[in-house]
């Protein structure tokens, strides 16, 4: 095979592994009913002036499967890190006991769980694009080069075996998520 065109392959190969590590990512994020410490990745905390994630001035556990608590590093932090909570607008009520912050997991509705999953649906569609823009690069990129059209044409059917395993990967990513999601 033609060097450049195992390093247009390689390149699309890179592109759409990123596209599903960006979906894996985005997933952790849409909560399945259980509590997690993860469900607070995305809150920021005025850390002395600075906006700092929320694991980079607590431990953040779960004692069980509804409940997730916040132990500050520091005691003057408990109001910061509330209204980060709150600001991060996750729909959860933090409540203070003066020494940590305890976060009570509502379980999930029928209606919330279908937004949910719609939810994952759209994050699946967008790493879909990521992937389907992966392989019109690689394609163009492969027109450009000075080979023959046998050449080209193979290398056009890799890109496109390719591209349908990853959306096949993504679906099935989507499957699992979902199946979490609708699971009571």
């Amino acid at each position: 095979m033609n060097e450049d065109i195992k390093f247009i392959l390689d390149a699309a190969q890179e592109a759409m592994d990123a596209a599903i590590k960006h979906l894996e990512k985005q997933f952790v994020n849409i909560r399945a009913g259980k509590a997690s410490p993860s469900m607070l990745g995305s809150v920021m905390v005025d850390y002395y002036g600075t906006q700092t994630p929320l694991n980079q001035v607590a431990n953040v556990n779960t004692p069980d499967g509804r409940t997730i608590t916040v132990q500050p590093w520091e005691k003057s932090m408990l109001q910061e890190i509330e209204r980060g909570i709150m600001v991060a607008n996750l729909g959860f009520n933090p409540m203070s006991n003066g020494e940590s912050i305890i976060i009570n997991v509502p379980p999930l509705t029928e209606e919330r769980r279908r937004e949910l999953s719609k939810q994952a649906k759209a994050e699946a569609e967008d790493a879909k694009v990521g992937v389907r823009s992966a392989r019109k690069d690689a394609n163009n990129e492969i027109k450009d080069l000075d080979v023959s059209e046998d050449q080209q044409k193979n290398a056009e059917i890799d890109i496109q075996q390719m591209t349908d395993k990853y959306v096949k990967k993504i679906d099935d990513t989507f499957d699992v998520k979902e199946n979490e999601i609708m699971t009571v």
